[in-house]
C-alpha cells in the first residue's frame, strides 16, 4: 500500500497531501501498490494487472522435487503478461501443514513459501496471499473450532469461527506470524516486501447462521485492524464473493437467489479494508439456468459492483476468481474461451474509461501431472493454446493503460 512515505524533498510532501486530499489515498513509496480513490497505483501511476489463482503454490514449492512446478508456472505466467498471482498463505491441520496446531508452524512449509515470494518477485509478478479459509480445504475455519475444541472450550458450529476469543486468538496470531515471517530466501520480512500486492483476510467468508452481517462486519472491523497494526505497507481486502446485504437492502435483488451473511457494502466500507473483491462463478450460483439466464447474471453482476465500488466506496475493486468448469453442461474450451473474453471485455472497458476494477484472476493455473488436483476450472497453460491466446491479448491491452 502507499503507506511508506519519504518525506526528502518538499515536493514529496506536496504529492503526499496532494494524494491524500484526492480521493482518499493510501501511499507509499518502494514499489508496494497503492490505491488513489476507486484506482490501484503503482508510483503515481495507474496500475492494471491480469493473472492468475493458483491456490497449490506453497504446497509444491515446499518439496525440492516438485518446486520447479513453481518457477515453470510462474515464467509461463510472465511470458503471457501475466502480472498478479492469489494463493495461500494457510495449511491447517492435517497432511503437510503449514500451522500443525495453533502457533505451531511446519518449517520447511513456511520455506516453500518463502520460495514462492522469491520466485513471484524473480518473475514480475505480485502476489495476493490470504489468511485462512472458509472452507474444509486446507484446514479452514472448521479447523480452527476443533482446535478450540480439543482444548475443552464448546462450540456449537463452525461460524463460531468469527467470534469466538479463543479462536480469533488463533487467527491473530497466525496473522502476526505470517506477517512478521522473515523471508530465508531473500531476507526481508513479508511485511516488508513489495512483491505482495495484498493480504485477504479469508477466502470466501460466509456466516449461513447469521444472515444479518453483523458476526461478519465485527470480525472484518477487527481483525483489518489487526493486520494493519502489524503491517501499514500492503493493501488489505476481505476475500469477499461480492453478496449483498442488508445495509442497502435494495441491491440484495443482484444477488443470485440468497446471501452468505456478508454485506459487500458495509464490509467494504470498513475504513482498513482498501479495495473490494468479487467472484464470479454463474455455473454454481445459478445451476439449472440456461446460457442466457447465466450470460444476464455475469453483466449484472459485473457491473453493479462496479458501479457501486466507484460511487459508494470509493475504492478499487477486482474480480479475483471467476472460472467455467469442464464439469458443467454444454463445456467446451471454446465457451470457456468466450467466457473468458467477456469478462476480459468487461474489465478493460472498465478500467479504460476511469472504472473501479483494476483487473481479474481466473481461477486456475495448473501444472502438468497434477490431474489428482483438478477441480474442472483449472487451465494448463500449455495444453491450452486458444485460451492462452484470450489471456494474453487481454495482459497486452490492459497493461497498455498504465
Amino acid at each position: 500500500m502507499w503507506r511508506k512515505i519519504s518525506f526528502v524533498t518538499i515536493g514529496s510532501v506536496l504529492a503526499a497531501l496532494l494524494a491524500f486530499a484526492h480521493g482518499g489515498a493510501r501511499a507509499t513509496g518502494d514499489g508496494f501498490v497503492g490505491t488513489r480513490g476507486s484506482q490501484f497505483v503503482m508510483k503515481g501511476r495507474p496500475f492494471y494487472f491480469n493473472g492468475f489463482n493458483a491456490y497449490w503454490l506453497m504446497y509444491m514449492a515446499s518439496d525440492p522435487s516438485t518446486r520447479d512446478k513453481v518457477t515453470d508456472k510462474f515464467g509461463q505466467a510472465s511470458k503471457y503478461g501475466m502480472n498478479v498471482a492469489r494463493t495461500w498463505a494457510f495449511s491447517d491441520g492435517g497432511y503437510r501443514a503449514l500451522q500443525t496446531s495453533p502457533g505451531v508452524y511446519n518449517e520447511d512449509m513456511f520455506k516453500g513459501l518463502d520460495f514462492v515470494v522469491c520466485e513471484a518477485k524473480k518473475h514480475g509478478i505480485y502476489l495476493i496471499l490470504s489468511f485462512v479459509n472458509n472452507w474444509e480445504g486446507f484446514g479452514g475455519k472448521k479447523q480452527y473450532v476443533q482446535w478450540a475444541r480439543g482444548q475443552g472450550h464448546f462450540l456449537n458450529n463452525d461460524d463460531e469461527f468469527f467470534t469466538d476469543p479463543i479462536v480469533k486468538g488463533y487467527y491473530k496470531n497466525h496473522v502476526k506470524a505470517v506477517l512478521t515471517r522473515v523471508n530465508t530466501i531473500t531476507g526481508v520480512a513479508y511485511k516488508d516486501d513489495p512483491t505482495i500486492l495484498a493480504w485477504e483476510l479469508m477466502n470466501e467468508p460466509r456466516c449461513q447462521s447469521d444472515i444479518s452481517g453483523k458476526t461478519i462486519q465485527d470480525w472484518v472491523v477487527e481483525m483489518s485492524s489487526h493486520a494493519k497494526s502489524i503491517d501499514r505497507n500492503h493493501l488489505l481486502e476481505i476475500g469477499l464473493e461480492g453478496f449483498y446485504g442488508e445495509s442497502m437492502a435494495e441491491k440484495k435483488q443482484t444477488n443470485p437467489g440468497y446471501g452468505v451473511g456478508t454485506d459487500f457494502i458495509s464490509n467494504n466500507r470498513v475504513p482498513q479494508v482498501d479495495f473490494a473483491t468479487i467472484h464470479l462463478y454463474p455455473d454454481q450460483w445459478v445451476p439449472g439456468s440456461n446460457e442466457e439466464d447465466q450470460a444476464k447474471f455475469v453483466e449484472k453482476w459485473i457491473q453493479a459492483h462496479a458501479n457501486d465500488s466507484k460511487s459508494i466506496l470509493g475504492k478499487p475493486l477486482a474480480l479475483t476468481e471467476f472460472g467455467k468448469s469442464s464439469r458443467s453442461s454444454g463445456y467446451t474450451v471454446g465457451a470457456r474461451d468466450k467466457y473468458f473474453q467477456t469478462i476480459f471485455d468487461n474489465i478493460y472497458n472498465s478500467a479504460r474509461n476511469g472504472g473501479a476494477y483494476g483487473g481479474a484472476l481466473f481461477w486456475q493455473v495448473m501444472a502438468k501431472g497434477m490431474e489428482n488436483w483438478s477441480d474442472g476450472y483449472e487451465v494448463v497453460l500449455e495444453q491450452n493454446p486458444s485460451t492462452v491466446g484470450v489471456i494474453y491479448q487481454q495482459s497486452r491491452r490492459i497493461s497498455s493503460l498504465d
